[in-house]
């Protein structure tokens, strides 16, 4: 049986004038779905253009180009009720848990404050008790309802924005990087309250983040990316046991590894140079000037997104066979930039 698609990006852009004919290119062409009930994670370094993605699929951010699909409807073509329904089944869990809670409102007016907006539990006290409900179902109580964000610990406060999130019964959530400001003891206490939400309440989840060894424990498939475009994409499983493309490689090696003697064995990859400037990237492979493997392609073609295995996708040049030959693989090719 074949899975049900419930959101489907294609060709998604977001670039922002910058004034003097010059354009940031944030997000420059991205494909991807997600299927009903699924963790999809999105990683890559600062500035790679992940969390304008998550804020152009929920709409804070108009599109520049290419089209956002959610339940068979185009997005950014709503009308206004549409629209409207959108943002209640969607929610977004913001990354720094203390700015994204208004300083000045209790936790139960912060919590209670998207069902006065979209008109849900209209009874005073039945809202109320919906509050208690959603704190208990993070991991606080109620308590907790009547005191200010600056009252509670970073792990705390972001699940009280966790807990607003789930305020109006959504289908997907957007996590733009939940636990990247919290400390790492707390991290995965979070990850594994949203793991059991999911598996409670039926969600799915778009996680967003940096750090590769907690998508893993989360996600089912994952996409990497860099400066603005997807450049690997597959299941959890088969990225961390067999990555293709010489980013995703560089940034599992930087993976610290909880064994001492195979730390120190181990050898790393560094990437050499800077993070090119996204307002003017590079030619080609946005990736070639700090990819090892470097060839004269990269700078004149754009790598095609291809199959090179069941269910795993790579936009590189060494697995372009009519480049490489029959064996357009990463081990035999080692062609120094």
């Amino acid at each position: 049986m074949e899975k049900e698609a419930l959101l489907e990006v294609n060709d998604l852009k977001k670039h922002f004038p910058l004034g003097k004919n010059e354009t940031l290119k944030a997000m420059d062409g991205i494909s991807f779905h997600i299927y009903k009930g699924e963790t999809f994670g999105i990683v890559g370094e600062s500035g790679c253009g992940k969390s304008t993605a998550g804020r152009t699929i929920i709409g804070l951010y108009d599109q520049s180009g290419g089209e956002v699909i959610y339940n068979g409807l185009n997005v950014h073509e709503m009308n206004p009720k549409e629209k409207f329904d959108y943002h209640r089944s969607m929610q977004m869990i913001f990354q720094d848990p203390y700015a994204s809670l208004n300083p000045r409102s209790t936790v139960r007016e912060i919590i209670s404050e998207p069902m006065e907006v979209h008109r849900l539990y209209p009874n005073k006290q039945e809202r109320l008790e919906r509050v208690y409900q959603l704190l208990e179902d993070v991991g606080l109580n109620r308590d907790h309802a009547n005191r200010y964000p600056h009252e509670f610990s970073g792990g705390q406060r972001q699940r009280i924005g966790i807990a607003r999130a789930l305020a109006l019964n959504p289908d997907f959530i957007i996590a733009d990087e939940p636990i990247s400001a919290l400390d790492v003891s707390v991290q995965a206490q979070v990850v594994n309250l949203l793991k059991r939400l999911q598996k409670e309440k039926g969600l799915t989840y778009l996680f967003i983040a940096h750090d590769l060894s907690m998508v893993k424990q989360i996600s089912d498939r994952i996409a990497v990316m860099y400066l603005g475009h997807i450049v690997e994409l597959t299941a959890s499983k088969s990225l961390y046991k067999n990555p293709l493309h010489p980013y995703t490689q560089a940034l599992l090696s930087a993976i610290p590894i909880p064994d001492p003697d195979v730390e120190d064995r181990r050898e790393r990859i560094i990437l050499k140079g800077e993070l090119p400037s996204p307002i003017n990237p590079p030619s080609g492979c946005v990736f070639r000037t700090r990819c090892p493997y470097a060839m004269e392609a990269c700078a004149i073609y754009k790598p095609k997104w291809q199959e090179v295995e069941e269910s795993h996708f790579v936009a590189c040049h060494l697995y372009n066979k009519k480049l490489t030959g029959d064996h357009g693989v990463l081990s035999r090719l080692a062609v120094s930039k």
